[in-house]
């Protein structure tokens, strides 16, 4: 008979998800059964009975917080390479277009570049 797979069965696994967390408290016996956790950020403080998988209050104690990455953070200052910015050109002087043929009309108000 072949292999049998169940999505979204019970997990395989034993890690507490607790070891991990910043509220957890773990304490470890000698023996693989003497495991206690207990979460701090309840009041009262609760013994967790049984192996965790996920917690809406889980906070990864490996990760750094604000103030640790704003410690670690290098200040980057803008250089300028050259004296043109990039992008569109501006415009530095503007000369009205004039028109030989047509002296009676108004004049263009379109502009010429130099």
């Amino acid at each position: 008979m072949g292999r049998l797979n169940v999505k979204n069965g019970t997990p395989v696994g034993h890690e507490h998800l607790c070891r991990r967390c910043n509220w957890g408290q773990c304490m470890t016996g000698y023996r693989e059964s003497d495991f206690i956790v207990i979460c701090t950020n309840t009041n009262p403080n609760l013994k967790v009975p049984f192996t965790m998988l996920d917690c809406s209050e889980f906070d990864d104690r490996s990760r750094p917080d604000w103030k640790q990455m704003s410690k670690l953070a290098l200040e980057v200052a803008p250089t300028r390479v050259s004296m043109r910015t990039a992008g569109f050109s501006t415009i530095t002087t503007v000369q009205p277009v004039r028109r030989v043929a047509d002296d009676d009309e108004d004049e263009d108000e379109a502009a010429r570049i130099l």
